[in-house]
C-alpha cells in the first residue's frame, strides 16, 4: 500500500508518501514540504496567530492534495511540539479539522522520542546493542536509550534550534554574550536528566537523527545526501568543537553558503550546534552515528506492526 506521513513540525510541513506493506521497509515514493516556521510565529502570550494558522490550513490542504496526486490510500498526520505547546491549540486543530478534514494527532514530547527510537533501532538492528539516541528538532530536543524497540527512558527537552534562535539568538551575527548565555542554558538544562540515563550503563552505540545533525556531520566531512542512505556518516565531537565558534562569528548568509547547509535552516545551525555539542559533551560521546530514519519513519512503522498479516 502506498502511506502518506504527514508531519506539522516546528519548521516545516512535511508530507513523505511511501510504498510498504508489513514486514518491509518502507520505500519513500514522494516527497512534499513547505517551510512555516510555526515556532516563529508565536505571538507574546504563547499562541499561532490568524495569518499563521491561515497558512497552516492553506499548507495542509497543498499536501492533502499531493497525496491525493500520488495515489496514497491514507495519510497519518501529526504535530509536534509548535502545535502541542501553542496556548491555543485546541483553536487551530478545530480550524485544521473543519477546513481539511484531517484530524491532527498532537504528539507528546515522550511519544517524539520513542517514535524516533523505534525508527533508529529497525535502522541499525540488534546487533547495534544498547542505543543511545538524539535528536535535534525546530522546537524541542529528544534522547532515548534502550536495548530494545520501546527505550527505557525517553525525555523531551525545550531545545530546539528554531525555539533557541528565535527566543536567545537575536543578532545576525550574534552577539558572543548571547551565545555564551545560551549555552549555558543548553548545558544545564541536559545535564539535568542524564543521572535518569546514566543509571541503565554506557550505550554500545549513539545515533542522531534530524536535519540539524546532518549538515553538522556534512560540514565535518561526511558524505552529501544525494550519495544515498546507505554511506555511513558520523559527527564527532572534536568537529562540533572547531565549528561552533566558526558558525558564532558568521552571519546567516554566511552560514547558508556552507556546504550542505540549505537558506532556510542556516539561522538555526548555531544554536543547534551548541545543543548538539552539550548533549554529546554531557553524556561523554565522542563520535555518532547519522541514522537516516527518524520520526516520520517510525510513525510508519508503527502503523505497519498494526496492519493484519497478509
Amino acid at each position: 500500500m502506498r502511506l502518506g506521513v504527514l508531519d506539522v513540525g516546528s519548521n516545516t510541513v512535511h508530507l513523505l508518501a511511501v510504498d510498504a506493506h508489513r514486514g518491509a521497509r518502507p520505500l519513500p515514493a514522494h516527497s512534499h514540504k513547505a517551510e512555516l516556521r510555526l515556532a516563529e510565529l508565536l505571538d507574546e502570550h504563547g499562541a499561532i496567530g490568524a495569518e499563521g494558522i491561515d497558512r497552516l490550513v492553506a499548507t495542509i490542504a497543498d499536501a492533502l492534495q499531493a497525496a491525493e496526486d500520488k495515489g496514497c490510500e491514507d495519510v497519518l498526520a501529526f504535530a509536534t511540539s509548535a502545535v502541542r505547546e501553542a496556548t491555543n491549540a485546541d483553536l487551530v486543530l478545530t480550524r485544521v479539522r473543519a477546513e481539511t478534514g484531517v484530524d491532527l494527532q498532537v504528539l507528546t514530547g515522550a511519544d517524539e522520542a520513542r517514535l524516533t527510537f523505534l525508527a533508529a533501532r529497525r535502522w541499525f538492528g540488534w546487533s547495534a546493542g544498547k542505543l543511545l539516541l538524539l535528536d535535534i528538532g525546530g522546537g524541542s530536543l529528544e534522547i532515548a536509550y534502550g536495548m530494545d524497540e520501546e527505550p527505557d527512558a525517553a525525555v523531551s527537552l525545550p531545545l530546539g534550534a528554531g525555539r533557541l534562535t528565535a527566543g536567545r539568538l537575536p543578532g545576525d551575527p550574534p552577539d558572543p554574550a548571547d551565545v555564551r548565555a545560551l549555552r549555558r542554558h543548553v548545558r544545564a538544562e541536559i545535564a539535568r536528566t542524564v543521572g535518569e540515563f546514566a543509571r541503565f550503563g554506557s550505550p554500545d552505540h549513539v545515533v542522531a537523527t534530524s536535519k540539524t545533525f546532518k549538515q553538522l556531520a556534512r560540514l565535518g566531512g561526511a558524505a552529501r545526501s544525494a550519495e544515498g542512505l546507505y554511506i555511513q556518516r558520523e559527527l564527532s565531537r572534536s568537529s562540533l568543537e572547531e565549528w561552533v565558534p566558526r558558525l558564532a562569528g558568521m552571519t546567516r548568509e554566511q552560514r547558508a553558503g556552507l556546504p550542505g547547509v540549505s537558506e532556510g535552516r542556516a539561522s538555526q545551525l548555531l544554536a543547534g550546534a551548541l545543543v548538539a555539542e552539550g548533549a554529546m559533551d554531557l553524556f561523554g560521546v565522542e563520535t555518532l552515528d547519522i541514522c537516516p530514519w527518524a520520526l516520520r519513519e517510525g510513525v510508519i512503522l508503527r502503523r505497519l506492526d498494526h496492519l493484519p498479516p497478509v
